[in-house]
Order: structure tokens, then sequence, then C-alpha cells
């Protein structure tokens, strides 16, 4: 039997169910508004939307602008709305916000369409563009994964999204997005994902390296064009597609896009990767040490923090050259450490170096991290005899091997080491930095960090003196041993190879780099002004006083026997090497920036004639191979360098705009090359030089000049021209007979 409901009960029923629905939308928004004041969590202030806190990588800049590299926690890097390409922002609004332009933050249309979805199985995203860049920037943790978490933190976005809706333009809102979100890779924002990815800038995108990068939004993982690249180009021409069907790429277009391939340029966003990897390591202690000295703070008085600041390091580095000096090195070494060890085939080059080869494993972070674990000696001892898994440098890439620690210490001990820095002489900037072989497994730099002994490049210094003193290029001294008494010590007479006999020219002499020669000059300049001349052309380690300084028995570096040899292609004007030019903030404001030191170090008219005498060394004398290898005719001077035992391998070279120098040697002195045919200089450290100067000529558009160098405006006092030199000579000697002397 059916009971009759009556009206006024049906009305009763419909009041109820109104006051329901009314008190269900009222404490729904009740609730909001709860969650607006933060009663279920903070949330981020108008000021914290406004500047949002993240992690921003400080960038290292060459000269011309170009990224060298990055300090960072994340390696973040932001950008205006025009820096991006319109191919990004058409391919993000397809497909992750088609309604992006028309909704007020939460599109309401398209969130009960997805809750259809969901229910009948057809799982898809519901959040807007700016409700994902609310959870980026008020969520450290992220997506939570617990349903009722989610939901509460899902109504916070809404609040968060419509917020930035109120407070920012759409184009503002899309730029922070992309600056905010994971591409995967350490690359946080679109301009570090377009370096990273496609060795590129935002702007200059393609529409299929843009629907790349956003088709990794829906899972940097799965959809990794390095790790998963044929999931990543499906992903990426669905992107294509959705941009056809939003009108925002023709068919036609899509067709002819769809069929290419990634295209990949990935250089990963490490420390140890990259180019000028021992550079941007010296560069961060420099700018912690002038931060600390300068008291550069910021405004709330904490001090800066180059992983996290986002601060923009402009540097004197020219980035092509800083490539070709890297690629000349790998060329030159892998041919020269072959020689090497073939040097060494039949022989034992430990013999009598234990000592040696306990310092090296005593140097070693293994030694160090068994020290820290409480070994015994014993206990390291028996480690390091034990054969254990691990990867080696080689110049043909890392090799993963079975070794005993101790006998990849002895491997390292017979690798060479190289270093090679390039300044330009006039202004003193540093456009090439290599501080050795290989950062991931060698961290010390040698350009400006480490010494070694400077051997026959020293020997500019006590001809200089020599020069200033009166005697001519074309002066002739007999080739002779030369004995110089040191008060206190015993007698100084230095041996000397490949000796060319009888009366030789100044010129000659340091061409051929004969030490009797610059022992003779030594005895007549005294050490005291040789010393001196160094220290004032700008090396920086100790010169002590004493005739072997001829030879070059003291220690310099890279850094500042290129910053010296600039003294002569720079008209006797030492300029200090610089590497900084400004740091700015993340605002743009300058917190730092420099200009080079100079001071007068030499003679204008000295200087031209080195000039010419170190352009005879290559010409006529050991610098030969730079003309007949490397067909640098244009006028090039230099200096090769060979010390005791060939243990270290110097060329410094100069051009009228750049001079630069290269060492090779191996970590320990004990191990060298067995003859000086093949450790001297010449063969070791002067086709690093050549290699790079030839790729340098090779751009037109590094203007290096290819000229001779500017001669003094007034003339030149010193004789320099043998032909003149002899006629001054012969009419000397005859009118001494007329004079009667």
């Amino acid at each position: 039997m059916t009971k009759n409901i009556s009206a006024a009960e049906i009305k009763k029923y419909n009041i109820t169910l109104w006051k329901l629905l009314i008190g269900g939308v009222i404490l729904f928004a009740l609730f909001i508004v709860a969650i607006g004041f933060g009663l279920f969590g903070t949330l981020p202030s108008f000021r914290d939307i406004e500047h949002p806190k993240s992690n921003q990588a400080t960038e290292i800049l060459t000269e011309d602008k170009r990224v060298l590299g990055t300090y960072f926690v994340q390696n973040r890097s932001n950008v205006t709305y025009p820096e991006i390409s319109q191919n990004v922002i058409n391919a993000l609004i397809a497909t992750e916000d088609t309604r992006f332009k028309e909704h007020s933050g939460i599109d309401f249309k398209r969130t009960f369409s997805i809750i259809f979805y969901n229910i009948i199985g057809k799982k898809q995203g519901a959040s807007t563009i700016t409700q994902q860049l609310a959870l980026n920037l008020f969520s450290e943790e992220g997506r939570q994964r617990n349903f009722f978490k989610r939901l509460m933190q899902k109504f916070q976005e809404w609040i968060v999204a419509v917020k930035l809706e109120r407070n920012f333009t759409k184009e503002e809102i899309i730029t922070m997005y992309l600056n905010t979100v994971d591409f995967g890779n350490q690359a946080y924002g679109i301009k570090s994902a377009a370096r990273v990815y496609f060795n590129t800038t935002p702007d200059k995108l393609t529409v299929t390296q843009a629907a790349t990068l956003v088709g990794l939004q829906k899972g940097i993982t799965r959809y990794s064009p390095t790790r998963n690249p044929e999931r990543s180009l499906a992903r990426r021409n669905t992107v294509m597609a959705n941009m056809v069907k939003e009108d925002l790429m023709t068919q036609q277009q899509f067709d002819e896009e769809k069929t290419k391939p990634l295209a990949l340029k990935f250089s990963a966003a490490t420390v140890n990767d990259g180019i000028a990897p021992y550079f941007r390591a010296v560069l961060k202690n420099d700018i912690k040490r002038i931060f600390q000295e300068r008291s550069i703070l910021k405004a709330d008085g904490t001090p800066y923090d180059l992983d996290r600041d986002g601060l923009k390091i402009v540097t004197t580095i020219n980035y092509d050259m800083q490539v070709y000096a890297e690629e000349a090195q790998k060329e030159a070494m892998q041919t020269l450490q072959a020689q090497f060890i073939r040097g060494w085939k039949g022989k034992n080059p430990f013999k009598d170096k234990e000592l040696q080869i306990d310092q090296g494993i005593k140097r070693s972070d293994r030694y160090k991290a068994l020290q820290q674990e409480g070994k015994s000696d014993e206990e390291i001892k028996a480690d390091f005899n034990t054969p254990t898994e691990m990867s080696i440098f080689t110049w043909k890439g890392n090799l993963d091997t079975l070794m005993k620690p101790i006998d990849s210490v002895r491997y390292y001990k017979l690798l060479l080491r190289n270093a090679m820095m390039a300044m330009d002489p006039k202004t003193g900037y540093v456009k090439a930095w290599v501080g050795g072989i290989n950062y991931e497994h060698f961290k010390y730099d040698q350009v400006k960090m480490g010494t070694r002994q400077v051997g026959s490049t020293a020997k500019p210094f006590t001809y200089s003196v020599a020069i200033e003193n009166g005697y001519s290029p074309c002066y002739q001294v007999l080739n002779e041993p030369v004995t110089i008494d040191i008060p206190g010590s015993a007698p100084w007479t230095p041996k000397s190879g490949g000796t060319i006999p009888g009366y030789i020219t100044l010129q000659k002499a340091l061409a051929f780099s004969q030490n009797y020669v610059a022992a003779y000059l030594m005895k007549q300049v005294g050490p005291t002004a040789v010393a001196t001349l160094a220290k004032k052309m700008g090396i920086t380690s100790n010169v002590p006083a004493y005739p072997s300084i001829a030879l070059g028995s003291f220690d310099a570096s890279v850094f500042d026997m290129v910053g010296a040899y600039s003294v002569f292609a720079n008209k006797g004007v030492w300029t200090q090497p610089t590497y900084i030019l400004r740091i700015e903030d993340k605002n743009g404001v300058v917190l730092f920036s420099q200009t080079p030191q100079k001071h007068p170090a030499l003679n204008e008219d000295v200087a031209y004639v080195m000039n010419r005498m170190l352009i005879g060394v290559v010409r006529n004398g050991l610098g030969y191979g730079l003309i007949s290898k490397y067909g640098l005719k244009n006028p090039v001077g230099g200096k090769t360098g060979t010390t005791q035992n060939n243990s270290d391998g110097w060329f410094v070279g100069i051009t009228p705009d750049l001079v630069a120098g290269v060492w090779t040697g191996c970590e320990d002195r004990a191990f060298h090359f067995i003859n000086t045919r093949e450790g001297e200089g010449s063969k070791t450290a002067m086709p690093v030089f050549g290699g790079f100067f030839k790729k340098v000529y090779a751009n037109s558009k590094l203007k290096v000049s290819k000229g001779e160098f500017e001669a003094p405006k007034n003339g030149v006092s010193i004789t320099y021209d043998c032909n003149q030199y002899q006629q001054q000579q012969t009419d000397t000697t005859e009118l001494d007979k007329k004079l009667g002397f």
C-alpha cells in the first residue's frame, strides 16, 4: 500500500534540502576562509608570493655574456617573459591549461569535467598553470600522496592561485611558472633546461625543443630525453598534436616536425662537467674572499650564498678561446702521454721511488677516508693491496676496472699533467684558463694555485736587464763555461747541453737557450737586478737573488709567468691579470667591479727589443715548430723552458693581442721524461700553445691580430740590426785607432 505524500511534507523536505545545501555552502565557504587565514597550515603572504624564496643558481658569464657554468644547490636561473620563445608558451598552454587566458586561477568548468572523467576511470589532472605555480611556490615537500592531505593541499592551491591571478598578469604568472618548474637532470626553470638539454637560450627554443621540455612535465623520469628517448619523442609529438588542436600549430608543420629526432645537445649541470671547471673553482674561492674582505653583505646583513642567491658573475673569459684551449690540450696530451709511456717501456720508473709512492698514498682521498674510519696503518696497507672496483681517468674516457689502489697511485704518478692560461696583454683580461687535465679526478689548479720550476723561460728576465744596461742583441759572447763567485757559498758553474761552440750573438744564444751565455750575462748584471725585475714584472713567488735564477731555478705559476711576459707585449707596462669584470645580485645591482692595476716595469725600448729577440726564438730557434708544424708565420715570440731531469716543460708565447703560457709535467718531479729530446718544453708544452693559436687565428670573429709589434713612436735607441751593429763596431774600432787607443 503506497503512502500518499502531502504537499506540506514535500515542502518540508525541500526546505530541509535547501537548508542542508545552503548550510553546506556556508560551511564550505567558512572552511575556505579558515584555510585562507592559515588555520589548517601556513600560507604564503603576498610578499612571499611576489618574492618567492627559491634556490637560484649563480651564473658565471663569459665576456660575451654566454654562460660558462653555474654554482647551485638547484640549477635554477630566472628569465623574463620576452626572453621566452612563443613556442614554449604555446606548447605549455596547449598541453597543461587550454583555458589559461580565460579562467581566474581555478578552471571550474574543467574541474567538474575532470571529476566526471575520473569517475568513469579516465584519470586526468585538473590543476591549472596558476595552481601548479601555487604548488611550486608554497609547498617545499611537493605534491602530497595521502588523499586527505592532498585534498587540503588542493584547497590551499586554490586560494594561492586566486591571489596570484589578482596581483599578477597572465604573462607574469606563466613566466613565474616556467622559472620554478623542475625539468630533471638538475635543470630548474626554462633557462637552465634550455641550456642543459639543447645548449641554447629560452628565446631560441624551436617548436620541437619546446615540446620536448613541456612534455617532461608529465613525468621528468618517465619522459626524460636522456633516460627514455623513445618515450620522450612520443610525448613531444603528443604535445605538438595538442598544439594543432588548439590552432597553435598547423597540421602541415606538425607533419614536418614530428619526423625530426630529439637532437639533444645535452650538457649535465654538475660542477665537474662543462668548460673551465678549474677556473670556476678558483673564481668561487676568490669571490668568497672578496666578499669577506670587503664586507659585501645582503640587505638583511647576512652573507651571500653563491649556491642559492642567483648572482651574476661577468668574467673576462672568452667562450670560444676557452673551448679551443681545452681542445688543444686534449689533442696534444693524448699523443704526449703515449710517447711518455713508450719511453719507459722495459724500464722501472718506480725504482728508488718508494717515498714518492708512499706520499701519493697518504695524499689520496681513499687514505684519508680510511683514517677517519679509524683504520690502523696495517689495515690501510692491506686495503691498498686488495683489488677493488674503481673508475680511473684515461684520455679515452673514464675506465671502470679492477685494480689494487696502490697500483692506481702508481698509474697516476706516470700521468702527465698540463695547465695553460691566455690573456690580453693590453687589458690584463684573462681569456682562457685550463688548470689541469680533468677536474673530476684532479681538483688541484695548476694555473694559479700551483707553482713549478720555470727553467729557461726565466732567461728573458736576465736578458732584459742586460739590454737595459747597454747590451745589444748583436753583442757576441764566447760560449764557454762561466763561474760566478757567491759570497759565503761555493762558486756556481752551470752545466750546458747542446752547446754551440765559439762566439755567438745574444740573439742566437736566446734562440737556442744557451746556458753559458745566460750565466755570462748574470755575471755582468748581478742576481739582485734580475730578481728585482722579475718581481716588478709580476712574479709573486720567491725569486732569491742567486745567480742560478738566470736558468730559472725558482718556482712560479703559469698565472704569473703569463702576466710577466705580457710586459714585453705591452710596451714595458705590467697589467694585472684579471678575470672578474663585475658581480651583480639577482636584481642587477653591481656588488663588485674590478679595474686591473698597472705599472711600468721595463723601458719601452727594451720591451720592443725583447719582442724581436723572442720572435727570433720562433723563427730561427727552438720555437720553429710553431711555424713548421702549426703554420704560425705571423710575428709570434716565445721561449721554451726545460728543468732538471726534464721534470717540467714550459712554453710562454707572445703576440700583440694575446699572450699564453703552458706547463707540462707529472704531479711529482721525481717522474719525468727519460731524455731531453722528448722532454724539452718545445715538445711537451709548445704543442698545446701551437694548437690553441692555430684555432684562434682560424676564427676571424675573435679579431686577434697577426700584425707586428708596434715600435716606440720616438724610435729605438738600442741597435738590434746586426748589420748596422757590426758597422758601428767597425767605425768605433777605426776611430779608436785614429785616436791612438
